[in-house]
């Protein structure tokens, strides 16, 4: 925690990011922000007591710099960025897609580059961040990611080959469960109960459901035939799913992210 880190494009996940290092004990003085709107970066500074600069500023003195703005505004980014980097700075990209030689590319020779995939859980302590080194980074520079991100959830260290697999499950994974979790509840609504206590009745389920997983060390299999009685009510249940392909939709939309992640990587738009 001796070591200056700058957060750039601090919006939601990097705020996240920055509020658990400090709960983790990072001293204020020792972070850097920088946003796009003053007001932005003077509402990080009355909040966390942390000091905004501009993203030349942070390049020139921050020991790491960690980049969490959207993969289209990433080489305006570093385009900035690159004459003020030098060499034995540490490089943290957080955009999706974007691989670890793009940001090479981009800035002085020998640059280590850690490229992390975190979701939106940050905001609660519970992300998951997965983690892979670029050409010039080693066993040292993954650690200082690894703190960093750890103080907001779990890290996973994978080859960058698996990165866009890794988006489509985790990155955008809480996405899937908040539209299970509505669906759900619609369903709780048509069954005839009020919306707030079929989304209670959900999330609870949802939360203890998790924790089994997490906890039991059970696989999932396992776990729903815990819960599946012969002729019962979930078996029922568990037949309709199949009977409508929800298995081969989940495995079909996972494709899609990950395909969608490569080509954010290509630079493709549409």
């Amino acid at each position: 925690m001796t070591h200056t880190v700058a957060v750039l494009g601090t919006g939601k996940i990097g705020e996240a990011l920055l509020s658990g290092m400090l709960r983790g004990g990072w001293p204020p003085a020792h972070l850097l922000v920088t946003a796009r709107r003053p007001e932005r970066a003077e509402e990080l500074r009355t909040r966390y007591g942390v000091t905004p600069v501009t993203n030349a500023e942070a390049a020139k003195t921050a020991d790491i710099l960690i980049l969490t703005v959207k993969p289209q505004d990433m080489g305006t980014l570093l385009d900035e960025l690159a004459p003020h980097v030098p060499a034995d700075r540490l490089v943290i990209s957080g955009a999706a897609g974007i691989p670890t030689a793009f940001v090479e590319d981009r800035l002085t020779t020998g640059v280590p580059v850690v490229r992390v995939m975190t979701n939106t859980p940050a905001l609660v302590d519970e992300a998951m961040s997965v983690i892979s080194p670029g050409s010039h980074a080693g066993a040292d520079h993954l650690a200082h990611a690894e703190e960093i991100f750890g103080s907001v959830g779990k890290t996973l260290r994978v080859p960058e080959s698996q990165q866009d697999a890794c988006t489509a499950l985790s990155g955008s994974g809480p996405a899937y469960f908040f539209y299970l979790v509505e669906a759900m509840t619609d369903a709780g609504i048509l069954l005839g109960l009020p919306r707030d206590k079929a989304h209670e009745l959900i999330v609870q389920s949802a939360i203890g459901a998790a924790t089994m997983l997490r906890d039991s060390g059970e696989h999932p299999v396992k776990l729903r035939e815990n819960v599946t009685s012969p002729a019962g009510t979930t078996i029922n249940a568990i037949r309709e799913l199949e009977n409508h392909g929800v298995r081969a939709a989940l495995i079909a939309a996972l494709e899609a992210a990950r395909d969608r992640s490569r080509a954010l990587a290509s630079g493709t738009k549409d």
